[in-house]
């Protein structure tokens, strides 16, 4: 079907088109020109008329015009070029000639340009029902991937269907669920192995310890005590030589001690006590995190499966600790499987989702958690770690870490400062599809990056297992409490009367 026509110059990635027609943003078209069929997409639209232009200012006027003319506007729009369907996409050499028909591409035609191979399916063009949507599962995860939306504009479900497709394909997905999610969820494909937040100090840094303990990085003293009795105390606990099993309770053992030693200046030992405060608080707060009866975190994956560490529960600054731990040995452990063929190593690529991704990377504050997770994101692909991150606040996370995601799905997005940030790192975000970011439905998403051939617009699927994340019925919720206290009254009432028998 014939849409319009060029106008104008047209260059080699982009030409505008008049048409009487009105087709959709969004939309996919094809150009046959130079023995090629290239195919492009219709970015922005403009209506227009020729005879109301901007310098009629009497609404008089306007009706006179509209009676002789009727509703005789024109289109306008933008085409961004994206390649020829016969070349494997790549871009003419030679730009369209003004005047070449702008035909709607055939679903046959977007129907090829989406099968891809170890392809995963998100779900629909918005433009196209019949045409479903996949991407490259390889590249998606090797890449990595980044879910990014406003409050309430589909995420959880996005994340939810992108478990759900991995788990067809074996995937072996590890969740950071920040807000008890996907604990409780069940996927059609798979199962999900919930992991608890708890840590063996055997496999922990002294950096983790140490931001547990609130020791700043400015107290220097109480950090070379620390530093010492933490080295210490893994020691004796792999030695076999600890009073008690206690990781918490060793480090208070071997700090008491030195406190009570009388040849150390006093000084000395108030800075010992105040390293003992400081664990004592600790231990109040994070004691059930620590245990050396558990192994480490990542034994505790499972294949095939979505695996969730509950981290509900946790504050932020636990779960920074516990994130960056988690990361950190899967890196170590993927390099020693790949290098070392160590047996006991991590041996499955893993894909990390991170929920609340700007708060594990903010964009303002220096962490250890957004180290590794920079870390990952440079290095992962060459050990099969993948990254995931999912944030409703784009603009607090860390632009670097951002630009590291070479693929994105974007939902709905409205505050010009997200859009601007998350343009700033994406090379294939163009103005045109910025801008259609505040207009999008909830469910509908701008997929763009290496794992798809092209920019499109996609209705995602829903989730068919258990919902996941999203509001809370407050309504409802509120009506049940309402019918239990009236029922509670009834109850109480009958109770009343009963009590009179036979009086």
């Amino acid at each position: 079907m014939i849409i319009g026509r060029s106008i104008g110059e047209t260059t080699l990635v982009n030409l505008s088109f008049i048409s009487k027609k009105m087709p959709s943003v969004g939309e996919y078209v094809t150009l046959n020109y130079d023995g090629k069929t290239v195919l492009g997409m219709i970015e922005s639209m403009v209506r227009g008329s020729v005879s109301l232009n901007n310098e009629i200012y009497d609404p008089d006027t306007i009706d006179k015009i509209k009676e002789i003319e009727g509703n005789d506007y024109y289109i306008k729009g933008n085409v961004r070029i994206l390649g020829d369907v016969n070349d494997n996409l790549k871009l003419p050499r030679t730009p369209a000639p003004p005047g070449t028909e702008v035909e709607k591409a055939s679903t046959d035609i977007l129907k090829d340009v989406f099968d891809q191979e170890n392809s995963l399916t998100l779900g629909h063009l918005i433009s196209q029902e019949e045409v479903e949507v996949g991407v490259d599962l390889n590249k998606m995860v090797s890449r990595h991937l980044a879910i990014l939306a406003m409050t309430g504009a589909g995420k959880s479900n996005t994340v939810s269907v992108l478990v759900d497709e991995l788990l067809k394909n074996n995937g072996c997905i590890f969740i950071f669920d920040m807000h008890s999610e996907y604990i409780n969820a069940k996927f059609k494909n798979g199962e999900v192995n919930p992991i608890k937040p708890i840590i063996n100090p055997k496999y922990m840094e002294f950096d983790e310890i140490k931001k547990l303990a609130n020791i700043g990085s400015n107290a220097v003293n109480q950090e070379r005590y620390i530093r010492k009795a933490f080295k210490e105390a893994k020691e004796q606990l792999q030695n076999g030589e600890a009073k008690t099993p206690d990781f918490l309770e060793q480090l208070l053992i071997i700090l008491n001690k030195w406190e009570l030693d009388d040849d150390r200046p006093s000084k000395e030992r108030n800075n010992i006590i105040d390293v003992i405060n400081k664990i004592e608080d600790l231990q109040s707060t994070y004691g059930k995190l620590l245990d050396t009866n558990t192994g480490n975190i990542l034994t505790q994956l499972k294949p095939n499966s979505c695996n969730v560490l509950d981290l509900g529960q946790v504050d932020e600054n636990t779960a920074e600790v516990i994130v960056s731990h988690v990361l950190r040995n899967a890196l170590k452990s993927r390099k020693n499987f790949i290098h070392e063929n160590d047996v006991n190593a991590l041996n499955i690529p893993v894909f990390f989702v991170l929920e609340e991704a700007h708060i594990l990377a903010p964009q303002n504050r220096s962490t250890k958690c957004k180290y590794w997770i920079t870390r990952i994101a440079r290095e992962g692909r060459k050990f099969g770690l993948g990254l995931c991150m999912v944030s409703q606040s784009p603009k607090s996370v860390d632009s670097e870490t951002l630009s590291q995601a070479n693929n994105m799905i974007i939902l709905r997005l409205v505050e010009p400062k997200d859009q601007q940030h998350v343009q700033s790192s994406s090379e294939s975000l163009s103005d045109d599809l910025v801008g259609q970011l505040p207009s999008l439905n909830v469910g509908e998403a701008l997929v763009l990056g290496m794992m798809t051939k092209i920019p499109t617009l996609v209705k995602i699927n829903s989730f068919k297992g258990k919902n996941v994340g999203g509001d809370l019925d407050i309504c409802k919720i509120w009506s049940q409490n309402l019918k239990s206290k009236t029922e509670e009254l009834d109850e109480m009432e009958d109770d009343f009367l009963n009590l009179g028998g036979d009086y």
